[in-house]
């Protein structure tokens, strides 16, 4: 049975991403996706809903609750909104299942991450507000303190604000958290099969392309019980200038049609977001988009295109690099991303991944055709391991960090291209620099996609498209026109300032105490393990002077033991022990007093004037002479050490040796020391002190929340790069697949009803067609029941097999019998003749016999598996000498009516093949050579099961 649950991303809804869905196939439970939505999204400007929830809070608190129930993890592409809240789940909620992906998704999906919680905790304060120690009083300034960052480690945090900070949770890993969540992740190749094991054993999951972002995947789950399995979201079958189409749909130059692997699963699910969607040609859009930046700069001006950190900018790179060099344009291309290097240095590496219209070929040209003399020529930033492809090169853009770093190098004056990340204005470089950018006329603001509800970048989108006309709207097919924007937007603006003043010196003050405790801590950690060291010391110091005094102590127990009376006074212990007795048990009780953990130490000072007998031992003997015993001739009190009396020993392993890891640790260090060289040891200081200048000291800071008003004078443009399917391409490729049973998600109201509607409208679809909604459980197969059976060794052995595909198909018949050593019931075999008389037995008719009429008996038949091609029939009867030609739609002649010129008396050697309808096929034409040859060649193509 399968069950399937929306987290995220369901049908029929507004908001249509994230995308996460819980599928539980049998007794395993899957995770497919696991996005993060947007954490900084506009605030509403109704009072009434400021005080409800947000809305991930739902998405949050279920995959919360089943995170720690998960065996499997897919992840199909590396964006944020399919994998953007893996690595917060895997740290916090429990999420430890295995993952699998493709090795670019793995890389994109870290390195979208790090990207945004580097953004968002340079902005904002993101831990729980119940972690603030103290709080800042007042705050007569316009900006609203939200919090503080510093390296103390009591960092004073100033109150928040009544408005949203305080009462929205945003679930935002460290980066430390990213990158051990996706080091975790298990990486597949395309079409590779990857058995399970454990829980999931039986399960068999293949990625394949998908299309829209590199590595981007559409994921195969085979299972023995509910079949075959197709999670596909988010597909293009468009080839793009780094991409190629998916492989759900072959190229019209291989024939077009859909992939026989994926062809007819059980059930699909698959996403409807665009079924109600024309785009326009390719084409038009990337000329639309290259004139408006064109037309932009030449005429001095500025462009802002937001986008992504790691998986759309490619295209655009790729795009705008190829119209630099094109044009010979000399504009600069401004990439804002922390992690814009590391992603480029990746996809050099990843060549293989690519395709569309980026050659695997010239690696390391510089596309003058003297390829053989710059083949190794390094890349822009001197980097000979960033070899790749010259279209991957892009010499014409520059890196930039944050706003500040790109207002240094130019100035707001000069034209440029600006890409900024994210793309949907919700905070960062893209946030900071539309504040700026869009109080300038003429500048233009690029929209390459529609970007979240409720950020700015969907709103500036909605915007451009209720001022377009009806032909024109981004769904119509059609390429729209620039709009200029007026009025007065109210932006939140979050940033992190430093300390100054009162504020300054207050931190500084806490910061001081707290490094006096941690010194004086410090101290107190030393002084411990100085004493440690010196106990130990002293332990082996005792340890030889009783080794020493062992045969006067073994003697001294001797003749103590042997005496009928326990006289012990100080002459006899004098004469016994000589004059050095006394001195010598003054040095050991000074040192056993001292030494906490000592192996013969007692923990307290004896009294002044007691003598006591330095083994740990009862002295039996006869006591009946209390004087004697308890007292000596000059009244000195004698004591001994007796039970209830528990010493203090020293911990040791099983070999009886105390091992001290600090110790080692330490001549570990002392030896590597050692092996060193004092050139070697300059050199790693050296290098110490320069990262540790490189690294400067951040200063003690805080954030702050500002609201400024920006007054609009821009222009505002949208052309659609998102790289996915538009309704046509949906409403053909589903048809093909064919499914058994569907699944819709990630779809708004419109778009599903609309998809529905046209696979209704298809006959040979399936009418089981599923939109949940957020939360909703669908079971698919609840009324199937599936029963285990044994055969015996005998059935086995008269079984005959037929090889399909991987599997083996044979055809049985026999009796069910119980038996009382097993709970599971046995088929055996059962003789021809039993079985003929049962049948006939249940199928005597209530009324006599009419002379010479017999009971109709069925014979058993053949079965025929598998899914006859015409083009292989022809290929295999092309081997055999037999020509055959396709005539028409699903008929192929055979024989000597094949060949051109053929008489009319050839006909008699000729079959006709016809496929008439689906698991149908029909041989016809009269009795010959030729014909069996056919119906052999047929039945080849087939696994057959006898009955």
């Amino acid at each position: 049975m399968i069950t399937f649950t929306p987290l995220s991303g369901a049908a029929r809804t507004v908001r249509t991403i994230p995308l996460a869905y819980l599928l539980q196939v049998d007794d395993v439970r899957i995770l497919l996706d696991c996005g993060s939505p947007d954490w900084c999204p506009e605030s509403s400007t109704e009072g009434a809903e400021d005080d409800a929830p947000p809305p991930w809070e739902k998405y949050c608190e279920a995959l919360k609750e089943c995170a720690p129930t998960v065996d499997l993890v897919l992840l199909s592409h590396g964006d944020l909104s399919h994998s953007g809240l893996y690595a917060y789940a895997h740290a916090h909620w429990g999420l430890t299942a295995p993952a699998y992906t493709t090795l670019p998704v793995q890389a994109m999906a870290r390195i979208a991450a790090t990207e945004d919680v580097e953004g968002i905790r340079d902005e904002q304060q993101v831990e729980d507000p119940s972690a603030s120690s103290s709080q800042y009083t007042g705050g007569e300034s316009s900006a609203s303190p939200a919090g503080t960052t510093s390296p103390s480690p009591s960092p004073t945090s100033p109150s928040p604000p009544p408005t949203s900070i305080s009462r929205k949770r945003m679930y935002v890993a460290t980066v430390q958290e990213v990158h051990d969540a996706f080091d975790s992740v298990n990486v597949l190749r395309y079409s590779q099969p990857c058995h399970l094991q454990g829980k999931c054993q039986g399960l068999t999951i293949i990625p394949f392309n998908a299309g829209h972002t590199l590595g981007g995947t559409i994921w195969k789950i085979r299972s023995p019980s509910a079949g075959t399995i197709l999670y596909a979201v988010d597909m293009n079958h468009m080839r793009e200038r780094h991409l190629d189409g998916t492989v759900l749909m072959r190229q019209s130059s291989a024939g077009g049609g859909v992939f026989e692997s994926l062809a007819r699963p059980d059930l699909l699910i698959t996403d409807a977001e665009r079924a109600n969607v024309t785009t326009a040609r390719r084409k038009d859009r990337d000329a639309a988009l290259l004139d408006c930046v064109t037309a932009t700069l030449t005429s001095r001006n500025s462009l802002l295109m937001p986008c992504d950190s790691s998986t759309r900018v490619l295209e655009l790179l790729v795009l705008l690099d190829q119209h630099w060099n094109y044009s010979r344009l000399k504009f600069p291309i401004c990439l804002l991303s922390r992690t814009g290097r590391e992603m480029l240095t990746f996809v050099r590496s990843m060549m293989e991944w690519l395709g569309g219209t980026i050659s695997k070929e010239d690696v390391g040209e510089d596309g003058t055709g003297r390829g053989g003399r710059d083949r190794r020529r390094r890349d822009d930033d001197n980097d000979d391991e960033a070899l790749g492809a010259f279209a991957l090169r892009f010499r014409h853009v520059e890196f930039f960090p944050n706003p500040q770093s790109l207002m240094q190098t130019y100035s707001s004056k000069d034209p440029k291209l600006i890409l900024a990340v994210p793309a949907t204005l919700s905070h960062g470089p893209s946030r900071s620099l539309f504040a700026q950018f869009a109080e300038i006329p003429d500048n233009v603001v690029l929209l390459t996609g529609r970007s979240e509800p409720g950020t700015l970048g969907r709103i500036l989108f909605d915007q451009w498209n209720n001022s377009q006309r009806e032909e024109a709207k981004w769904d119509r097919g059609k390429i729209g026109s620039n709009i200029m924007m007026d009025g007065v937007l109210r932006l939140e603006m979050h940033s992190k300032v430093p300390l100054q003043g009162a504020e300054l010196e207050e931190f500084l003050a806490k910061e001081r105490v707290a490094k006096e405790k941690e010194a004086a801590h410090q101290a107190a950690l030393a002084r411990t393990q100085r004493m440690l060291e010196a106990d130990e010391g002293q332990s082996s110091d005792s340890d030889s002077d009783d080794s020493e005094d062992s045969d006067d102590e073994e003697n001294e127990v001797e003749r103590t033991l042997g005496e009928d009376l326990m006289d012990t006074t100080d002459d006899l212990k004098q004469a016994r022990e000589g004059p050095n007795a006394s001195s010598r048990s003054k040095r050991k009780r000074g040192e056993g007093g001292g030494a906490d953990g000592g192996e013969w130490a007692l923990g307290v000072e004896p009294e002044d004037g007691v003598t006591r007998i330095s083994f740990d031992i009862y002295l039996k003997g006869n006591v009946a002479k209390a004087t004697s015993f308890f007292k000596s001739a000059d009244g000195q009190t004698q004591r001994f050490r007796m039970f209830p009396y528990v010493e203090k020993r020293r911990k040791v392993d099983e070999y009886g040796e105390t091992l001290d890891v600090g110790m080692w640790l330490r001549k570990g260090r002392v030896l590597e020391e050692d092996a060193e060289n004092e050139e070697t040891k300059e050199a790693r200081r050296r290098k110490e002190e320069e990262e540790a200048k490189k690294a400067p000291r951040e200063p003690p800071s805080k954030f702050v929340t500002s609201v400024v008003e920006v007054q609009l004078a821009c222009r505002l443009f949208f052309v659609d790069l998102e790289g996915l399917n538009d309704g046509r391409a949906v409403k053909t490729i589903v048809p093909q697949v064919n499914p058994r049973k569907m699944i819709l998600v990630h779809a708004p109201q419109e778009a599903t009803d609309a998809l529905i509607e046209s696979c209704a409208n298809i006959r040979a679809m399936t009418k089981e067609i599923y939109a949940p909604s957020q939360g909703e459980t669908i079971q698919i197969g609840q009324q199937t029941n599936s029963f285990s059976i044994s055969l015996s060794d005998e059935l086995l052995a008269s079984i005959k097999m037929s090889r399909f595909e991987d599997n083996e198909v044979g055809y049985v018949a026999g009796r069910i019998s119980s038996l009382a050593t097993s709970t599971i019931p046995v088929l055996e075999p059962v003789s021809t003749a039993s079985l003929q008389s049962q049948s006939a037995v249940r199928q005597l008719p209530a009324r006599a016999h009419m002379l010479g009429s017999r009971p109709t008996q069925t014979l058993p038949q053949s079965t025929m598996i598998g899914e006859l091609k015409l083009t292989a029939l022809k290929a295999r009867l092309a081997q055999v000498g037999i020509q055959a030609e396709l005539v028409g739609e699903g008929v192929l002649i055979c024989g000597a009516a094949a060949r051109r010129g053929a008489s009319a008396d050839s006909l008699e050697d000729s079959v006709a093949v016809r496929k008439t309808a689906r698991g149908r096929v029909e041989l016809e034409g009269s009795v010959s050579d030729i014909y069996y040859k056919v119906r052999k060649e047929v039945y080849a193509l087939h696994a057959l099961v006898a009955a």
